[in-house]
């Protein structure tokens, strides 16, 4: 079993596209998005839910009311300002340090675990599809990517599965750590723009401190095709792989509206790009 886990340095490269394309292209595998602050494959792929497990992200202070004395200690040390005048809790504004809770002469305030979204197993046109929603404003994003993982890896055992298709998050925290640990190869898709250079470059060294192989896509390479030929030429010395350079095309645009995969939409350039790339990771990782 492999795991292809499709990143960027930036949001907005294309990396969802990538991926969903990868989905339809390749056989016997489970597909898993990993974007879990802004999930979005499933517009693509249009799963048919079938399990949904609620997402424990931590813990928020409960002030039980009854016991409270109104003394005032947990309002004066809170640097959140998460107590309200009326010594209820701000669940927005909690963090979850539970200071509060030690602090309370009463013992008045209880630490309480926190449903902070929900993760999902469901069935899509090109297989098992595991994903989630975490809820606006929650964090530990990097443990529910984990748990996503954990289960992609689980259904691959069970189904024989040869490939794990993961969307990976944009940028080079937590969740993206959490993504590309112990993966065959992470797939940086990128554009030609002074900040995709630049954030191509630091989650190419992120997967680097991490061992993992990294190669690269330069979508939308005609927009600015000068600095796309810089940037390959830059990545190259850098000893990583070049895919391929896929161009803009309206059929990209297009396929996402008809909530299909532009390997479904448009029998095209973008396409024959696509599938091009798909064979050369395949020989990559054979």
């Amino acid at each position: 079993m492999k795991e292809i886990v499709i990143i960027s340095g930036k949001g907005g490269t294309g990396k969802t596209m990538i991926t969903g394309a990868l989905s339809a292209l390749i056989q016997n595998k489970v597909i898993t998005d990993c974007d879990v602050d802004a999930a979005n494959l499933y517009l693509i792929l249009q799963p048919e839910t079938l399990a949904t497990n609620t997402f424990v992200g931590g813990k928020k202070a409960f002030i039980e009311q009854g016991s409270c004395t109104r003394c005032g200690i947990c309002r004066d040390i809170c640097r959140f300002d998460a107590i309200t005048p009326d010594f209820k809790i701000d669940p927005i504004l909690c963090e979850g340090c539970s200071f509060c809770a030690n602090a309370c002469p009463e013992l008045a305030i209880e630490m309480k675990e926190n449903i902070s979204g929900e993760w999902y197993v469901s069935g899509t046109r090109f297989g098992p599809f595991v994903h989630a929603k975490l809820g606006i404003g929650e964090e530990n994003s990097g443990k529910l990517v984990t748990i996503l993982r954990k289960e992609a890896r689980k259904i691959a055992a069970e189904q024989n599965a040869d490939w794990i298709i993961t969307d990976g998050s944009p940028g080079i925290g937590c969740p993206v750590i959490a993504s590309i640990t112990g993966a065959s190869m992470a797939v940086v898709v990128t554009e030609p723009s002074l900040s995709g250079k630049n954030d191509a470059e630091r989650v190419i060294a992120l997967a680097g401190k991490f061992k993992i192989p990294v190669c690269l896509v330069i979508n939308k390479y005609d927009l600015n095709e000068e600095l796309s030929n810089e940037m390959e030429g830059y990545f190259k010395n850098m000893g990583v792989i070049v895919l391929g350079k896929i161009g803009f095309d309206e059929a990209v645009v297009n396929s996402i509206v008809n909530g299909k995969t532009v390997i479904e939409y448009a029998r095209g350039k973008t396409s024959e790009k696509l599938e091009l790339i798909w064979k050369r990771l395949d020989s990559l990782l054979s």
